[in-house]
This record gives structure tokens, sequence and C-alpha cells, in this order.
């Protein structure tokens, strides 16, 4: 652990649980690797929309999102399926499986991988199977950032108490966060760390090139059936729905930012919403009890005195939105949702940032010498300016360099490179 004296970057004045950090951190240290695996998981988020219309197809809609996972149902485990309330709502098998989000986005999540290839051949088993059914039912899965037609009011929350809840919390504080819940699709990649030191280093480094690399990965035609009139659409909606929760991690450029900074500052956010369902000490009460909205309360008020459970655990880190989120594993979430072509080109590209020794090293560098500052700075300049943008004072054409690809829409990133030209 991170034994350097720290500054905390919890909410002032919130109460913080100490078993609750130390069950935080015994999670955080259960994902390091120190023998190096260099696995990756992906998440690819897919929008839903009919035949001829092009309008977003919800969940319960005769032939639509519940008839297609009712379909789907004989390719997958049935010991792993997700069932709330009578319906279904998530599948499962090795090496994949299919989740909803709030506006009935249905997500494949995929690995662990070891080479690009693997996503290919995985997901085109997925759409072997799912496209039949599709043409079927008369709608189809695309890969953009926000709905193509239809407007965030016009679309159903999937029946899923944690949706309404989210749905409850998100109305009532920042902006764009019902266009979020229900209108946007995302592709996410996850990877490993060693120990705590290299967990912060990936996520300062994520953090800094995140929103570059999204331009050149972006994929977000619309917004309310318009023209999308912003660079990074994604980036907008995060950074707008609840700012106590998302944007950048307070204090992760702070030389002495370790896991417990981390673990204090989710741990003092009001919850958004509380899920007590697998709390023991919650038993016999209503569903009503175990499961509702937290606009003031935090983990504290909410989970008892005790170290907290594996579940309770990832639930408290799922309702911060961090453009770059620790788990037991580092998440990066900055892309929108990518047709599989271009899923596997983000997939070499994060690669080559934090598996290739040279430039993971290079990197490291780079963002030893920025600050939380510089990072806002570059990410309102990309969201300003677009791909004429400079962030840290570079042009994007020697971003486009540094980071492998061989153009400004990322259409074939190229060899690794390594970025001596942004040392400073």
């Amino acid at each position: 652990m991170n034994t350097t004296p720290r500054v905390s970057y919890a909410h002032v004045g919130a109460k913080v649980n100490s078993k609750h950090v130390d069950s935080l951190l015994r999670f955080f240290e259960s994902g390091a690797k120190p023998e190096r695996d260099d696995g990756y998981g992906v998440e690819i988020e897919h929008l839903p929309v009919r035949n001829g219309s092009d309008r977003a197809v919800s969940y319960a809609e005769t032939d639509g999102i519940e008839t297609l996972l009712q379909r789907l149902r004989p390719y997958y485990d049935p010991d792993k399926e997700f069932v709330e309330d009578g319906h279904l709502l998530g599948l499962a098998r090795k090496g994949i499986s299919l989740s909803l989000e709030p506006g009935g986005q249905l997500e494949t999540s995929i690995g662990v991988l070891h080479a690009p290839q693997e996503l290919l051949d995985i997901y085109a088993t997925f759409r072997s199977e799912v496209n039949p059914i599709l043409d079927d039912l008369g709608f189809r899965l695309i890969n953009y950032g926000y709905q193509p037609i239809t407007g965030f009011v016009d679309v159903p929350l999937n029946p899923k108490r944690r949706y309404a809840a989210m749905n409850e919390y998100l109305g009532h504080v920042g902006s764009y966060g019902l266009c979020m819940m229900r209108c946007s699709a995302s592709t996410q990649v996850s990877i490993d760390y060693s120990d705590e030191a290299d967990a912060v280093a990936k996520m300062r480094i994520g953090t800094a090139l995140g929103p570059i690399i999204s331009m050149f990965f972006r994929n977000s035609p619309y917004f309310e059936g318009a023209p999308n009139p912003f660079p990074l659409l994604r980036q907008r909606m995060w950074d707008k729905a609840d700012p106590q929760r998302t944007g950048i991690t307070p204090g992760l450029f702070d030389p002495r930012f370790g896991w417990e900074d981390y673990a204090r500052d989710v741990l003092a956010t009001p919850m958004m919403f509380a899920d007590l369902t697998h709390t023991p000490e919650a038993a016999g009460l209503s569903e009503d009890e175990q499961e509702f909205v937290a606009f003031r309360r935090n983990a504290a008020d909410i989970y008892p005195d005790r170290e907290l459970n594996t579940y309770e655990i990832s639930h408290i880190l799922s309702t911060h939105f961090n453009d770059v989120r620790l788990k037991n594993f580092v998440e990066l979430r900055h892309w929108d949702s990518l047709p599989i072509e271009r899923a596997e080109l983000l997939t070499q590209t994060v690669k080559n940032v934090f598996y290739d020794d040279a430039n993971f090293a290079q990197w490291k560098t780079f963002v030893e010498g920025i600050s939380i500052v510089d990072v806002e700075l570059a990410k309102d300049d990309l969201q300003t300016r677009g791909i004429e943008a400079q962030p840290f004072g570079k042009p994007m054409d020697k971003w486009r360099d540094a980071l492998g690809l061989e153009d400004t829409q990322a259409d074939i990133p190229g060899d690794p490179v390594h970025p001596e030209v942004f040392q400073k």
C-alpha cells in the first residue's frame, strides 16, 4: 500500500467508516496480478432500433428486447441468467455475458482476452446467433454513441429497480443524466494492474489520454434526433450528469494519491441509490426498504459497521462513474459504441499504450508532469475545437503519431509507436 502522507479528497464533513475503507483496499489488492497476464475485457453496448423507422426498441414492446433475450436463452447457461421480478434481464456463458442498460441498450461483455482477434471471434459467434432472431423480430442492433431518431423522453426504462432509483436521482441533479441513461451507448475496455502503483499510473494515463483517443474514435453523429453539435458527446453527458461522481477522480494527479484516497472518495459520496439485497442484516425488509434512492446518505449511513461483502463493495463502486474507474481492475470508460472492427482497433490501441513496456514507460513519464488542471483544460479544448484542438499543447496529428494511429479517424492504427515527442 502507498504509505506516503496524503491529502484527503473525500467530501468535506462526510462520514467514512474505517472498516469499509479496509474492505475496499482488500478488494483492490485482490485484483492485483503480480504475475503479468496482460488480459483485458471489452464491453460493447448496442442500440436497438426498429427496421424501417430507426426508432428505439423498448424492453416490453411486442417483438422487443425481452423477446430477443427469451429467444437467445438456449445459447446461454441456464444457471447464469439474471431475472428480476419475473423479467429476464441478462444471460451469460463462458467468455461472454449479455446485460441491459437502462434504455434497453444490449451490452456484450467479452473477456478475458489476450489478443484482439479473440474479440472478433467471440463477437462473430454472438452475431451469428443473434442476427437471425433480430431479422425475425424486425429490428437490429446498431453501434452509435446515441440513438439516431428517438429522444430520451420517448425511451422507457427497462424493468430493473436499480434503474428506477437511478432515474429519480439523476432527474434531480446535473444535466444530461437522463439522456445518458436512455439513449447513449459505449465501448469500454478493462485492463489489469500488478499493484497499487501500477493501478494508479494506469488510471492517470487513461484519464489523460482517454479524451484524446475518443476524438479519433468518436461515433455519435446524432443527438436527440438531430445532428450532434458536440465534438465529444459522451464526455459532455458524463461531465454534466453529476460532477460529484463523474469526470476526473479527485486528487488523482497528486503524487501522494493511492487506493485509500480513491476508497475514501467513493465511500464519502452520496450513494445515489442503495442496494441492501445482499446485506444479511436487511433480511425481512421489503423490496422498497432494500433498494431505494439515497440523495444524501453515503455508505457509512447505509451499511452496517463491519467489513463489506463483495456484492456490497461492487455496488458501491458501481455508483461512481469517473472517466477511469477502479474496481479489481482498471476500467476505461471514455468511448462511444463502435462497430466491431473499430472496437478491435481501439483494443489494439489500448494494448499498445498499456501493455507495450516501452510505450507505457513513456506515458508514465508524461503524466508525471501534468496536473488535474492540465487534463481539464485538454478536455475543454477538445470539446470546444474538436479535431483542431491542441490538448497539452500538441496538435492532433502529433497525438495520432504518438498513439500509433494512421489517420484522424483511426481507421487503421499503426504499429506501436514510442511517444518520445512528448517527453518533458
